[in-house]
């Protein structure tokens, strides 16, 4: 895709050529960014495309390794966060850097407080200054309890204020409507709406399309640390927008074959949810998977993947809905019932909520089965040397042995570990979560080829992957998420990479109207 710019006005706040590598990681790559005052300026990518080094590149939390930094046109170099906000370039964090035992008007003032003559913080004028700020942000709230006894819609909103009341003339919004409920969004947007109007310049992250086709001017793209795409919002239509992230040229895409899946009448379904809502998060989710049948989960980073997930996990009881185990719902709901159920995961994030990296394979394949093969007590040895001999050989986990500490594996073998773990359980549903990001080719094809196998031999398998490839190639069924909700279900005939990239830029139709194309 061709690459083009925007240079109606001098950027407040420049980039250029900037990199930063860390061991063995390059996370920026010769990137190039330019945010304008009146701009509000998208920058998205999926998963480890750079967005959040970049920003803390532009926020003084890292130094680039090369590059440089402007200011209103001058060469800058912040010695961190503070010395970019003392230049007018402020930050609101998806998570919210706030103090959460202070007040709200302890929060927005903190390090600026008024001073009576005394020199004393004048807590009276404090709380006179919030309420009236707040109050112009048509925010309503106490600001003199405690930030805990607050929504986190409210707290995300102070979080806003915070940042504009500094005066700033950048401000970087990090998916800042996370936490927030449809009527905060809009008084978000009026926000914005109203410091675009006063020249500030936004550099505005997000994964939800519809927000970016509403508000934003302009879009950087970022994909594996690489600038792919800069130009205005409009020029881009949302199925290009798709492609780009993902690296996938939608005429260049292959449609795939597939036999006509069984009807719903003649599958045995393992794993069912009814209706789901959770943390609002999720909405009204319904799916089903049956036995020996791999149905992934689409959408982009936000739509409520993992967070479906860790329903069938049993995370935290739903706000309403069902999960059902081989027809039997979970009324305890704990991780703990959900495994007794025959429920196993692999987390996201395997070496912060997998492996145990000190730990030996033997150890890490065999901890989850111990209360299953404890005797009064004790465990055989004996016993558990011969599962993690099996798993390993079945798995074909490369080791000089099952001594080796997990930690000093390739990504590829820490992946089929975990799976080892979870397969000694015998589980009927597996939901796997980005089961090969991270990894290497020839691993990748090695964990899909097991997933297969999984399958065939009757495991209901949940797919949750970013990977459109992974998912077209593994899937049986597709259901698409978006902002929480299903929005698409592509049958065996219709699971192509252009079908699910369509579903995924899809606008909803009541708000079809309502979005730029």
């Amino acid at each position: 895709m061709s690459t083009t710019t925007v240079d109606t006005a001098s950027p407040v706040l420049e980039a250029r050529g900037i990199s930063k590598s860390f061991p063995g990681v390059k996370a920026l790559i010769d990137v190039d960014l330019k945010v304008r005052a009146g701009e509000v300026h998208a920058l998205i990518g999926e998963n480890g495309a750079g967005k959040s080094t970049l920003i803390k590149v532009l926020t003084g939390v890292y130094h680039h390794d090369a590059g440089e930094l402007l200011h209103k046109g001058k060469l800058v170099s912040f010695a961190g966060p503070r010395a970019a906000q003392n230049m007018g370039i402020s930050t609101i964090y998806q998570e919210l850097d706030l103090v959460p035992t202070q007040s709200a008007s302890r929060n927005l003032y903190l390090g600026r407080e008024p001073r009576n003559r005394l020199g004393l913080i004048d807590f009276a004028q404090m709380s006179r200054d919030a309420e009236a700020l707040l109050r112009d942000f048509q925010i309503h709230a106490d600001v003199d309890v405690p930030l805990t006894t607050l929504g986190l819609g409210t707290q995300q909103m102070i979080s806003v204020a915070r940042s504009v009341a500094l005066d700033a003339n950048v401000v970087i919004m990090d998916e800042p409507t996370s936490s927030l409920e449809p009527r905060e969004v809009e008084s978000l947007f009026r926000i914005i709406d109203r410091l675009r109007a006063d020249g500030v310049a936004i550099l505005y992250v997000s994964h939800r399309l519809d927000e970016l086709y509403r508000i934003c001017d302009t879009v950087t793209v970022l994909r594996d640390g690489r600038l792919v795409h800069n130009g205005p919002m409009a020029d881009l239509p949302r199925v290009e927008l798709v492609s780009t992230m993902l690296g996938r040229d939608l005429e260049s895409t292959p449609h795939r074959t597939r036999s006509a899946a069984p009807a719903a009448d003649e599958r045995e379904t393992m794993l069912e949810l009814r209706g789901v809502n959770w943390r609002n998060r999720l909405h009204d989710i319904s799916l089903t998977v049956s036995k020996g049948e791999v149905v992934g989960l689409g959408g982009l980073l936000g739509a409520g993947r993992t967070e479906v997930g860790m329903a069938v996990l049993g995370a935290e009881a739903p706000d309403s809905g069902t999960v059902m185990i081989d027809g039997s719902p979970i009324h305890r709901v704990s991780p703990g019932a959900a495994i007794e159920a025959g429920v196993a995961l692999l987390p996201e994030d395997r070496k912060l909520e997998g492996i145990f990296p000190h730990l030996s394979i033997r150890d890490n394949i065999a901890i989850a089965s111990l209360p299953r093969l404890s005797r009064l007590g004790l465990v055989s040895d004996k016993r558990i040397d011969e599962i993690v001999d099996t798993f390993m050989a079945r798995l074909h986990v490369r080791a000089t042995g099952p001594s080796q500490k997990v930690g000093t594996l390739s990504g590829g073998n820490q992946q089929k570990v975990l799976l080892a773990r979870w397969l000694c359980l015998n589980p009927k549903v597996l939901v796997l979560d980005e089961p090969t990001r991270g990894i290497d080719v020839g691993a990748k094809f090695e964990v899909r080829s097991t997933i297969d196998d999984l399958a065939k031999q009757g495991l209901a398998v949940l797919l949750i992957s970013s990977e459109t490839e992974e998912l077209v190639d593994q899937s049986d069924r597709i259901v698409v998420l978006k902002d929480g909700r299903v929005v698409s279900v592509l049958e065996a005939d219709r699971i192509s990479e252009d079908d699910l990239i369509e579903a995924i830029a899809a606008v909803p139709a009541e708000q079809a109207g309502d979005n730029r194309e």
